[in-house]
């Protein structure tokens, strides 16, 4: 049995190779999606990592600061660190934009404004150092493209590269920018200079905030007008031996606020904010099998046909049905293995071009060589039938 498959397949091995690198080209894009979502779940999770936090407040009602917009005074961390149970609190902003290079090119990134030293500062560095100073320095991940002493614009401002960091990014990839909280409060909440003189153009002819008789009235409003104190988010890291939820509650209840624990979080990003590309991504995959079954189908029936003469001549030696059978399957699953190691070499070779992270597992592609198998197998009954229905006759009719 086996003798014969493999005398057929080497009678026609270069159809046999051609169909099999095809069919390899379309394993290889079903193994790259199923990285990709891989890939947005690890991201989503190398974010909250990256957080160093273990609670998460945020504005009340909201499920922020990654999912939604979150906005809360920078003052709420004084009382936060005097809660039972918290080690460090620390606040944060998040702000997803294009910010521009010296020649000109922008890039889409996550900035983000931390208090160094505090959670939410980069874990770790590839080369130069942390943010010292409350203004115009900046840590980048690697992804951005950027390198240490050069130069990028955030909004009004530029900022001079001190660190470089790596897999720091959002939960949609984009990679991080960290910036002096200050700075990036100003970049996120503060308005441009044009609505900022209309503003004060309007407040000055409220007679409300301009009465007469009361000085400094319209400066002070004024004053708070142009003036941020939001943040984000305050990021919490627990003292040891506390539960997360022991300290949620309390702050929820006191403070008025919104508090998720990590599993919380994970909940967010992973089946919720990513969930509808899982579904899309769950349909090519279905999508791509079903194509890849009838290319297999296809490609059998239309071999087992151009040897309609052959297998009538084999039953007419009296070759046993379960041998002619085994022979079609057997073709059916080498082409399926020609398919995946095709498919698992070129899903490897081009996953670092994509530009979002693909995460190839091995239970991944033990799980498509399984499936391959098994689409295989299923494609071929069609052409056993077709073969166990030849008439013995037929080899000299």
């Amino acid at each position: 049995m086996i003798s014969l498959a493999g005398r057929d397949i080497l009678h026609g091995w270069g159809k046999f190779a051609l169909t099999g690198l095809g069919l390899g080209l379309l394993i290889g894009v079903t193994l790259s999606m199923a990285g990709i979502y891989r890939g947005m779940v690890d991201d989503a999770q190398a974010l909250l990592a990256n957080s160093g936090a273990d609670l998460w407040v945020v504005q009340k009602d909201t499920q922020g600061p990654y999912a939604e917009a979150s906005s809360i005074k920078d003052d709420v961390v004084r009382s936060v660190r005097g809660m039972p149970g918290v080690g460090q609190a620390a606040n944060v902003t998040y702000l997803t934009q294009q910010v521009q290079k010296v020649g000109g090119d922008e890039v889409r990134v996550m900035v983000v404004g931390i208090e160094p030293g505090q959670p939410g500062e980069p874990g770790y560095l590839v080369a130069g150092r942390q943010l010292t100073r409350n203004h115009y320095e900046a840590v980048v991940d690697v992804k951005t493209g950027f390198k240490l002493g050069e130069t990028l614009r955030v909004r009004r401002h530029d900022y001079q590269v001190v660190g470089v960091t790596q897999r720091m990014v959002s939960s949609g990839g984009d990679p991080m920018v960290f910036i002096p909280l200050k700075d990036a409060q100003e970049a996120q909440f503060l308005k441009d200079n044009d609505t900022i003189l209309n503003d004060r153009l309007r407040t000055a002819a409220n007679p409300a905030f301009n009465r007469p008789g009361v000085p400094g009235l319209l400066d002070a409003v004024q004053g708070l007008q142009t003036s941020s104190h939001n943040v984000n988010a305050v990021l919490v890291q627990l003292q040891p031996g506390w539960q997360a939820d022991a300290v949620a509650e309390p702050l929820k209840r006191w403070k008025h606020v919104q508090v998720f624990t990590r599993v919380d979080m994970e909940e967010i990003l992973v089946a919720k904010l990513i969930a509808n590309s899982a579904k899309q991504i769950g349909m090519f995959l279905a999508i791509l099998s079903v194509v890849s079954a009838a290319i297999v189908a296809f490609i059998i029936y239309t071999m087992t046909l151009g040897k309609i003469r052959e297998i009538a001549v084999l039953k007419l030696i009296g070759t046993r049905n379960r041998t002619i059978a085994g022979m079609i399957l057997q073709q059916a699953l080498g082409l399926g293995l020609i398919g995946f190691v095709v498919g698992k070499v070129v899903s490897t070779a081009w996953a670092p071009v994509f530009p979002k992270y693909v995460l190839l597992l091995p239970s991944d592609s033990v799980i498509g060589l399984i499936v391959t198998l098994l689409i295989c197998a299923l494609a071929s009954t069609l052409a056993i039938r077709v073969a166990l229905k030849v008439d013995p006759a037929a080899a000299i009719g």
